[in-house]
């Protein structure tokens, strides 16, 4: 069985043809939000119909991170290696403090409750900036079936002063979020409304101009299925899910190679000893692969 397409030949350097890519955890119901802690060695990463926040140790298996998740999503770290997570129960974004305690970092704009909060990123000045579709407030499959009283953008949270701004507002429903190596460019995944099947659903790039973003321009549409989680690697390639599995894209927009999962991918990180393990939430199941390639991650 081949487990890669390789669609330019600098793709068949960055997978080795002899790891193969492995189920690692299984039994869930939507996994998403994978984010690994290099300093514990483990990956953390959301079960979110069921709840909970799980945790994967290699040599030890899997085990309850957290029971009670508030139907959390997307997760990353931030500069101090603290736990960001986005909770589509409670409609906020919230950091795990060292003592295990909760900080709200956001859960509202303009006086009203944010959607479900999606995926979220932190810049190296410390600033947090997460997307924020419907998706958790349509059903009450992700979270609680509620009324949407603000529209579907990406904002910044000010590290200084907390304050929240409108980043992004001119996708359908902005969903994935990566900055490029040296920060310049924000890579945003447009997944579109809910139960609109023809929604246009592609990855855009955004122009990083200190606190604000110029105009946005189309990157790349995934096909078959939707870009959802999105990550850089060292050499500015993105890395995306899809129906078939993860996505290789060249910082022009070009498909270099698939990585083939047997079920349709919602989210991806790197981590391992070198950042070179690709971790890959697959519906039910995680799956990683190691590969000739490491990613940009906090460690």
């Amino acid at each position: 069985m081949s487990f890669f397409e390789v669609h330019d030949p600098r793709f068949g350097s960055y997978v080795m043809f002899n790891a193969p890519v492995k189920q690692i955890a299984t039994g869930f119901d939507w996994v998403e939000g994978p984010v690994w802690f290099g300093d514990a060695n483990c990956l953390l990463f959301s079960d979110i119909p069921n709840h909970r926040i799980m945790r994967w140790t290699p040599g030890e298996g899997t085990s309850i991170y957290r029971a009670q998740s508030n139907y959390s999503n997307g997760h990353t770290r931030d500069r101090e290696g603290r736990l960001v997570s986005c909770e589509h129960g409670t409609r906020r974004v919230t950091r795990t403090e060292y003592d295990g305690s909760i900080t709200v970092i956001a859960d509202c704009f303009d006086g009203k409750p944010l959607n479900s909060p999606n995926d979220v990123v932190v810049k190296s000045d410390g600033s947090i900036w997460f997307s924020d579709p419907h998706y958790g407030i349509k059903t009450n499959y992700e979270g609680y079936k509620s009324e949407q009283e603000l529209p579907c953008v990406v904002y910044r949270v000010d590290p200084q002063n907390g304050d929240i701004s409108v980043v992004v507002d001119d996708l359908g429903c902005p969903n994935g979020l990566a900055f490029s190596k040296d920060e310049s460019i924000l890579y945003v995944a447009d997944t579109g409304p809910i139960f609109e099947a023809d929604a246009p659903r592609a990855i855009h790039t955004y122009a990083v101009d200190g606190n604000t973003l110029g105009k946005g321009s189309h990157f790349h549409t995934i096909d078959p299925g939707a870009a959802d989680g999105i990550r850089i690697d060292e050499d500015d390639n993105v890395w995306s899910s899809a129906a078939d599995g993860v996505h290789c894209i060249s910082s022009e927009g070009d498909l270099m190679g698939k990585i083939l999962v047997p079920e349709i991918v919602s989210n991806l990180c790197f981590g391992g000893r070198a950042k070179h393990e690709l971790y890959m939430t697959g519906t039910t199941s995680v799956y990683r692969v190691i590969l000739n390639r490491s990613g940009i991650q906090i460690p």
